[in-house]
């Protein structure tokens, strides 16, 4: 779901770093040296990674044990940070709002949750965002975000799915050691949803952590095609239910605006591609995240070895057909990306 710049409201005082006896500071008294002090404790500009899975992953004492899968045993990455609560599927300008909410208070991080699907048995689904392209969205919300590329780490939900609200709230605050939360009004936390964002709020300011609640980003246009999305759960934000359903009906402007920039879509290269002439088809196995509807789109961008050109793209129901003027030489399994610029102009 989106969240509004304009409703950012403090349930405690922010903890900040600019004394020894912060919250930040105190916890890393058991570090060596002044230099992971200052790493922690100082305005910085953070370098942001592709939504890898570190070494730790392998390790099955940490994966049972700690509460993020892809910070190290000690988890000290996120130690004094603010800490922005949801699924972050579609990177969308809710969840950009989420992470400059966070910014003004600290140093930003997006905390998500995966596996969720493979625990509660739903069917799986292509991502929105390429996993390989999440870095590149987060690092052009840095100009919004204090010059700060938000950094995104991972909960395994199989790990929290029993806790209480008030046992994420204490893993948050002990293990953790964050200084706050950013959530919106319609967060819910804590094992079958029991927990509102009144709840977080309350919690966070009994365990000493600052809390705000952020009023939802609207979507202004409220029907993509004549179909409203407005339903029992959504009251008209902007979410990743809104973005899939605007990809689904080719309506790219619709999608951007949702977005906050043109959807770019990644394959891979591979050995079952044809060019014939300005032409490249690759069968639609080779797509890694989500693709528009079926038909023609004029005006895209194609990414590809460092190659930037205009394009056009036709999908149909095996391929996708990229048109250029001159293709560069494509090695096997290279990277192959369209960005999306204009609705499709006609169905296959």
């Amino acid at each position: 779901m989106g969240f509004a710049s304009l409703s950012l409201r403090p349930f405690a005082q922010p903890l900040c770093c600019r004394n020894s006896r912060c919250m930040c500071c105190r916890r890393t008294d058991s570090f060596s040296g002044r230099k992971m002090l200052k790493v922690l404790c100082s305005p910085m500009k953070i370098t942001s990674f592709c939504y890898s899975q570190s070494a730790y992953m392998n390790s099955k004492e940490v994966v049972e044990d700690k509460l993020l899968i892809d910070c190290g045993p000690d988890q000290e990455c996120v130690i004094g940070g603010i800490v922005a609560l949801g699924k972050f599927e579609a990177l969308h300008v809710g969840h950009r709002e989420l992470a400059i909410q966070a910014s003004k208070a600290g140093t930003p991080f997006l905390l998500s949750f995966i596996g969720m699907a493979e625990v509660l048995g739903w069917a799986h689904k292509a991502p929105i965002v390429a996993n390989c392209d999440r870095k590149r969205v987060l690092a052009s919300w840095a100009p919004l975000c204090g010059n700060m590329v938000p950094l995104e780490y991972h909960v395994n939900f199989s790990n929290v799915r029993y806790l209480s609200p008030r046992q994420f709230v204490e893993r948050l605050s002990k293990e953790l050691g964050v200084s706050g939360v950013v959530a919106g009004e319609n967060y819910r936390f804590g094992y079958k949803a029991a927990g509102d964002s009144s709840d977080l709020a309350h919690l966070c300011e009994e365990y000493g952590l600052a809390a705000y609640i952020v009023r939802p980003v609207m979507d202004k246009l409220q029907t993509c095609n004549g179909v409203s999305f407005t339903n029992g759960k959504e009251k008209g934000q902007v979410s990743s239910t809104r973005v899939r359903h605007a990809l689904a009906s080719g309506n790219m402007e619709y999608v951007s605006q949702l977005l906050g920039r043109s959807h770019r879509l990644f394959m891979t290269n591979t050995r079952g591609h044809v060019v014939m002439g300005s032409r490249l088809s690759l069968p639609t196995l080779c797509l890694m995240n989500q693709q528009p509807k079926e038909g023609s789109y004029n005006d895209c961008t194609l990414y590809v070895d460092g190659f930037v050109g205009d394009c056009n793209v036709v999908i149909d129901g095996t391929h996708i057909h990229i048109e250029t003027e001159s293709w560069p030489p494509l090695d096997d399994n290279c990277l192959i990306s369209v960005e999306f610029n204009g609705s499709v102009s006609r169905e296959s």
